[in-house]
């Protein structure tokens, strides 16, 4: 069922890069946020946003402008650090000091700008701070072999070749890039900003076959996504947010178009509940219930 918002808005002690105690526990989510919280001076962007994002499955993160995806995030890719609340990996607290803290824990984030280099081809690009040498020297063919298996377990099939400028790809192809570079630096957490964003309908449906091809290989998948048909195409388990909180947070199935379109829009919804509005309950932007 889908819960509303909740958390223990406490800071957390400052657990480093490598926190101590036991071991990742292989019960818990990948990643559980609770009780988040980020204020920029007086203006408060999050407040007590908590829900967990488990492995092999596709999140999405949705709301409307100034929702505070952005800010929500880049918190979790270790850009912002929290105000309140505790980031936690694989049931260990975590405090994200900046992105590299953020990549050495497994998460990478794909943003609209893809971050690619136009003039270097697919395969630079995606060996880039990563290149294999031997001898002394860059193993082009090493690299190439491994980006050519990258791309083929992930069902990537429409490039021509992968010398080919990164430059002159479409952008469905482009993505593709972008995103078989996170899985080859081993992140176990994708983050996908807009990924579909100012795409025409063949390169949309290349992005969301990734998506679907990404998650059902491991990782976790977190897409942040205004198109509200490809959240519904894609996602396991959807989350809204609304000014800033957490509006509702649960399986797909639990929401519909319109259920969505009112969260998004006002915070509540009496539609939410078996996601084909027969339900009757009422979830509230302040709402006091937790996830399990």
């Amino acid at each position: 069922m889908v819960t509303a918002s909740a958390g223990d808005s406490a800071r957390p002690a400052d657990a480093g890069r490598a926190p101590s105690g036991p071991g990742p526990d292989p019960s818990a989510p990948l990643l559980s946020l609770r009780g988040i919280g980020k204020s920029f001076g007086p203006v408060q962007a999050l407040t007590d946003i908590s829900f967990d994002i488990p492995a092999g499955q596709v999140t999405a993160l949705v709301g409307d402008n100034g929702a505070g995806k952005s800010t929500l995030i880049k918190t979790i890719s270790g850009i912002w650090e929290p105000s309140a609340g505790q980031i936690v990996w694989k049931g260990r607290p975590v405090h994200l000091h900046g992105p590299r803290d953020a990549a050495a824990l497994g998460i990478a984030t794909v943003y609209q700008d893809l971050a690619l280099a136009d003039n270097l081809d697919i395969v630079a690009n995606m060996m880039l701070g990563h290149e294999k040498r031997r001898f002394g020297l860059l193993d082009e063919v090493g690299m190439e072999l491994t980006a050519k298996k990258t791309l083929a377990d992930l069902r990537v099939t429409t490039v021509r070749s992968i010398r080919q400028v990164v430059g002159s790809l479409s952008g469905g192809q482009r993505q593709s890039v972008a995103v078989a570079k996170a899985v080859m630096q081993d992140a176990q957490l994708v983050i996908m900003d807009e990924p579909t964003a100012a795409l025409g309908v063949t390169q949309t449906e290349l992005v969301l076959s990734l998506i679907e091809q990404l998650s059902s290989s491991g990782p976790a998948v977190l897409v942040v996504s205004h198109n509200l048909s490809d959240v519904f195409r894609v996602a396991d388990r959807i989350a809204v947010l609304y000014l800033g909180q957490l509006a509702a947070v649960g399986p797909a199935s639990d929401f519909d178009t319109q259920s969505t379109v009112e969260l998004m829009t006002t915070g509540r919804s009496a539609r939410v509940g078996n996601g084909n509005g027969s339900s009757a309950s009422s979830v509230s932007a302040r709402g006091s219930g937790t996830e399990g």
